[in-house]
């Protein structure tokens, strides 16, 4: 395929990658924005394969075949609960391509360059590497943590801040003395710090910001892809990379914002762990109630809200939900659903789960929409969410979440809370919603008691 084909071929692929983010902005438009990316990922896979760059198509065939058995498995064998697992080891895939093509890079060497061009394609090299093996542990480590595989709790060690900057300025010295002639041991001691660097930045975040950490990996996984396209001389590969790391970082900014924090209070970690002081003790008396009664409850109210959370996720209970809002919509109830800008485990989860489910975009509203309207609303169903929901981030100053914003549930008449259990949440903190006197219980998995609620309305 001739370069002028292959060029104008890419330039095609990136204008639909911007139309898929475009689509992707909203509910009612998202199906067309993956058809674009779709699109825009075929002619880009069509025109590398046919450009001049390829040498052996019978290796590529062959790795496209592996890789494409993989992704097709995955795709069919994973459920909406792993998908936050799913795409932080995607992420860590796209790292450690930067690394690998890096090294592949600098060791093909540097042809025919010297001088400034030689300098800026080193550079290419050494940033490359660098952010991707950082993208690469870090998103293992956040796949572990999502998994369940490591605590949610986060890691401080004594002066991690201090230990940070260290190995960001050992970085810019490996660097230097990489430019400068000093060889492949400079790039192998930076790739084990960066490796160490990205493990430690993770572990140290809190569950509670889990979806933002996924946001994040998503936009280093971005810049990587962004170094490689320059290390490579791809076009595409760079405007891919910056379309992916800017919206990452972008959504990152907002979600921060949401939760009342700052973006780099987030990188520094700690989210989740002791607060500034002792945590007053949470007095009173559980309250649970039956399945039965909480549909009686549902019947008797003219307004609901329905809380999701990753509860929800897990029990796959969205479809049950979905029927249980039909029933109360067509008995002339208002229902409406209340999304955390954290809920679930990545950002927009409990949005997919919902639109999975069939439910009306028009009724889904985000927590600036819908916090000031407890007050008049008769029934709240929350389902397996607790950080989101937990007072104490308004009424405890001590308290590990202090600040950060929530669903005012409890001003509300009544409050049912679905959960398997009295355990805490994913940031390890207690939750006094479930104490209060307006609050009731309903233990059990969320959609056995859901069917349950379900059969109650109908019969």
């Amino acid at each position: 395929m001739a370069t002028g084909i292959v060029t104008a071929s890419y330039i095609i692929a990136a204008v639909l990658f911007i139309l898929s983010l475009g689509g992707l902005s909203n509910p009612e438009t998202a199906r067309r924005g993956n058809a674009y990316g779709m699109t825009g990922m075929l002619i880009a896979i069509i025109a590398t394969v046919c450009g001049p760059q390829v040498t052996s198509y019978a290796m590529l065939m062959l790795v496209m075949l592996i890789g494409g058995s993989i992704g097709f498995y995955a795709a069919k064998r994973v459920q909406m609960t792993e998908m936050p697992e799913l795409v932080a080891m995607l992420h860590s895939f796209v790292g450690l391509a930067a690394v690998l093509i890096g090294y592949a890079t600098y060791v093909g060497g540097t042809g025919d360059m010297e001088g400034a061009e030689k300098t800026i394609h080193e550079v290419e090299i050494y940033l490359g590497i660098l952010i991707g093996a950082v993208t690469f542990t870090g998103s293992v480590v956040a796949f572990g943590k999502l998994r369940g595989m490591i605590d949610g709790k986060p890691l401080t060690l004594p002066g991690r801040h201090w230990l940070n900057l260290g190995l960001a300025l050992a970085c810019l010295w490996l660097g230097s003395s990489f430019i400068n002639g000093g060889g492949t041991f400079p790039l192998i001691l930076m790739t084990l710090i960066a490796f160490g660097f990205g493990v430690h930045m993770v572990m140290a975040i809190g569950g509670a910001d889990m979806p933002v950490v996924v946001s994040m990996l998503n936009s280093y996984s971005g810049w990587a892809a962004a170094a490689t396209g320059f290390m490579l001389s791809n076009d595409l590969l760079i405007v891919t990379g910056a379309l992916v790391g800017s919206s990452g970082a972008i959504l990152s900014y907002i979600m921060c914002r949401a939760m009342n924090r700052q973006f780099l209070s987030v990188i520094a970690g700690g989210f989740g762990s002791s607060g500034g002081g002792p945590v007053a003790a949470i007095e009173g008396e559980v309250n649970p109630l039956s399945p039965e009664e909480t549909a009686e409850a549902l019947r008797e109210a003219s307004s609901v809200v329905i809380v999701p959370g990753y509860g929800m996720a897990v029990a796959q209970a969205q479809n049950t939900v979905y029927e249980i809002t039909k029933n109360l919509r067509e008995r002339g109830k208002t229902v409406r659903f209340a999304i955390h800008p954290v809920a679930g485990r990545m950002p927009g989860h409990m949005n997919v789960l919902l639109a999975e489910a069939r439910v009306p975009y028009d009724i889904v509203m985000e927590m600036d929409e819908i916090n000031d309207d407890f007050p008049a609303t008769d029934v709240v169903l929350v389902i397996g969410a607790n950080d989101i929901v937990n007072p104490s981030a308004q009424d405890e100053p001590n308290s590990p979440i202090a600040g950060m914003p929530v669903l005012e549930v409890w001003k509300a008449q009544t409050a049912i809370v679905m959960k398997r259990s009295m355990a805490s949440g994913y940031a390890g903190v207690d939750n006094p919603l479930f104490f209060k006197d307006n609050t009731r219980m309903l233990f059990g998995d969320a959609k056995q008691s859901l069917d349950s609620v379900l059969k109650a309305l109908q019969g």
